[in-house]
């Protein structure tokens, strides 16, 4: 079992040491809007196999990925369908989560099938990590079924030891999952209930067809 190193955002090396870490094809756990995420390179197979094992995650369960800029997301896919470009508009960055179809490249163990789900997280820390690394392969810091860590001891509770680095962020703000939508049919399909409530979503995309 390794040591999880905890870091305070506060630290002004906080930041350096994480990003080092991710470009030597590691993970680390830090705080979104949403709840603590555990990232790693989206295009790096290795590290992304970490994060399933650090949670004991099944190895068929799809990871979405952050993005920092909108710019990523030419990285992820070849374009956005319109529900997608009037949802990002509309709630990025926020809690919900688009799917897409992905780009041709993309490591297998990302998702296995022909879509990808992509974010943009509101939380200064996230956004820094993103912006000065590129898109992270990116799941909730728990163990696989465990319950939504909020802070950074809630990470460690069920992480330590089986995560390498912890950027402690304080408590995040939303406490609750993204909402994920299927952008790639129409209607779009929400599929995970989260942080975006249903009716918030169907009337943006009312509201573009009015």
């Amino acid at each position: 079992m390794m040591n999880t190193t905890v870091l305070s955002t506060s630290e002004p090396v906080a930041i350096d040491k994480t990003l080092e870490l991710l470009r030597a094809g590691g993970v680390a756990a830090f705080p979104t809007d949403t709840v603590y995420g555990v990232g790693a390179d989206a295009f790096n197979e290795s590290a992304i196999l970490q994060l399933f094992e650090a949670k004991g995650r099944d190895f068929n369960k799809a990871i979405a990925v952050l993005v920092g800029d909108l710019q990523q997301l030419e990285l992820l896919t070849e374009g956005l369908p319109r529900s997608a470009n009037i949802l990002i508009e509309r709630f990025w960055p926020g809690g919900l989560t688009v799917i897409v179809n992905k780009k041709a490249g993309l490591p297998p163990s990302l998702t296995p099938g022909s879509t990808v789900g992509v974010r943009m997280p509101n939380h200064p820390v996230a956004i820094e990590l993103l912006r000065r690394f590129g898109p992270l392969a990116t799941t909730s810091a728990n163990l696989s079924g465990g319950k939504n860590p909020q802070t950074a001891a809630d990470v460690l509770e069920q992480l330590d030891g089986r995560i390498p680095l912890l950027l402690d962020g304080g408590p995040c703000k939303g406490g609750v999952p993204s909402t994920i939508v299927d952008c790639t049919q129409e209607p779009v399909q929400i599929l995970r209930y989260g942080a975006i409530r249903e009716s918030v979503i169907e009337s943006a995309l009312r509201r573009d067809k009015s």
